[in-house]
C-alpha cells in the first residue's frame, strides 16, 4: 500500500480540486469508439434494477447527487466507469439488462452488484451476473448485436481493438463469499493465498475470453483495503479504522492480480492489460482523510441500517456534503472519491500501470 511522498501529493492536489466540482467533460469527438464495463456494485449502472435481489439501488439517497436521479448505482452520484466515460467522450454505458436489442456502438455495462469472480458469490441476496455470466452476455453482445452493424469481421475487430474494456470485480468474493462462513465454506477449504489463486485462475479464463472475443486494451482494478469499509471496520473491536487483517486478504489477492495481469499482456499478442491501483490511495484516504480535503474518512454519508454497516435506508436525506465523505454507505465510495480515481487512472501516472488509460486509447 506504500506510495511514494510526490504521487501522493499530486493526489492529495487532485482530491481537493475535484471534490467540489459539477462535471469534467470532453469536447468534439470521442477519443475511443466503446466503453465496456463489468464488475460488481462500484461499477454497476443498474442491471440489478432488472434481478430478484436485495442488492438494488434504485432509490433514493442513491443518485442524489446524479444528474439522471435514481438509477441504481450505488453511490450518490458518478462511478469510476462513468467519469472514464466522460473523459473519453463517450455517453455512459447504459446497462446491459435495460437493452431490449443492443444497437449501441459506443459501449455497455455488464457490471452487477453483490456478484464476483466465483458463480456462487452473492447468491445469499438473489440473482446477480457473476464475471462468467457477463463475458457470456458481452459474446452475445459480439455475435448476435454488433457482427450485424459492421460490414466485415475486421472492421469489428478494428472497432473491439480500439474500445476500452473496464473490471472491477473480486471484492465481493471476500466480503459475500470467503468472510461469510455460514453461507460458504471457502474459507476452511482454502487458506488466503490459495483462495486468491482459486480466483485468478478464474479471471484469467474470463480475461482470456474476452481476448477470443476481441477485448485488447482492458483496465482491471484492484480490490481496495477491505478492512477499511464501513461493514467491516464497524463491526469489529480494533484501535485504528481498518481491520489490517481484512486488509491483508486484499493485499495477497492484488499482489497475485498484479503478476496476472503482466503475464496476460505478455501471453496475448497485440493486448494490455491495465492495473488499477486504486488500494493505496483509498487506504491513504481513509486514514488521513484531512490530506485529502475530507472530513470523513471512515463514517458513511448517508443513514444505514446497523450503525452504518450497510445499504442506505430508503428516503432518508444524507449527510449535507457527501463529498467531503470518502464512503457513501457502508460498502461504496463517494462520488468525489469516484472522480479522484478516474482522473489520475486516465491521465495520471500514479493509479493505472504501467500506462494510463490516455495512453492506452493512443496504442
Amino acid at each position: 500500500m506504500g506510495m511514494k511522498p510526490s504521487s501522493i501529493s499530486s493526489l492529495i492536489f487532485l482530491f481537493m480540486s475535484f471534490a467540489n466540482f459539477d462535471s469534467v467533460l470532453v469536447e468534439g469527438s470521442p477519443i475511443s469508439p466503446a466503453l465496456y464495463v463489468f464488475g460488481d456494485s462500484l461499477f454497476d449502472s443498474g442491471n440489478n434494477n432488472f434481478l430478484p435481489t436485495l442488492a438494488r439501488a434504485n432509490f433514493l439517497p442513491y443518485g442524489v447527487n446524479f444528474a439522471k436521479g435514481v438509477t441504481g448505482r450505488f453511490t450518490n452520484g458518478r462511478t469510476v466507469a462513468d467519469f472514464i466515460a466522460e473523459f473519453l467522450g463517450l455517453p455512459y454505458a447504459p446497462p446491459y439488462m435495460s437493452i431490449h436489442e443492443s444497437t449501441t456502438l459506443t459501449g455497455l455495462n455488464y457490471a452487477s452488484g453483490s456478484c464476483g469472480v466465483l458463480p456462487e458469490t452473492g447468491s445469499q441476496l438473489g440473482k446477480c451476473l457473476n464475471l462468467k455470466e457477463q463475458v457470456d452476455l458481452f459474446e452475445k453482445t459480439v455475435k448476435s448485436d454488433l457482427s450485424g452493424l459492421f460490414k466485415n469481421p475486421n472492421d469489428l475487430a478494428d472497432y473491439l481493438s480500439k474500445s476500452i474494456f473496464l473490471v472491477s470485480v473480486g471484492s465481493n468474493d471476500f466480503i459475500n463469499n470467503y468472510l461469510q462462513p455460514k453461507f460458504y465454506d471457502t474459507s476452511k477449504r482454502y487458506l488466503p493465498p490459495q483462495f486468491a489463486q482459486l480466483l485468478m485462475n478464474a479471471l484469467s479464463h474470463q480475461f482470456e475470453r474476452l481476448y477470443n472475443l476481441g477485448a485488447r486494451k482492458i483496465v482491471m482494478f484492484e480490490i481496495g483495503p477491505l478492512g477499511c469499509i464501513p461493514s467491516i471496520a464497524k463491526t469489529h473491536a480494533n484501535s485504528g479504522n481498518c481491520v489490517q487483517e481484512t486488509n491483508q486478504l486484499a493485499s495477497i489477492f492484488n499482489d497475485k492480480l498484479r503478476a496476472t495481469l503482466a503475464n496476460l499482456t505478455s501471453t496475448f499478442r497485440g493486448s494490455f492489460f491495465v492495473l488499477g491501483r486504486a488500494n493505496g490511495i483509498g487506504y491513504d484516504a481513509i486514514i488521513s482523510p484531512i490530506k485529502y480535503g475530507l472530513k470523513d474518512g471512515s463514517n458513511p454519508c448517508c443513514t444505514t441500517w446497523k450503525n452504518g454497516t450497510s445499504a442506505c435506508i430508503p428516503w432518508l436525506t444524507p449527510c449535507f456534503q457527501p463529498n467531503s465523505h470518502f464512503f457513501w454507505d457502508g460498502y461504496h465510495l463517494t462520488e468525489s472519491a469516484n472522480s479522484v480515481i478516474a482522473t489520475s487512472c486516465f491521465d495520471g501516472t500514479t493509479i493505472c500501470t504501467p500506462l494510463n488509460i490516455k495512453k492506452l486509447v493512443e496504442m
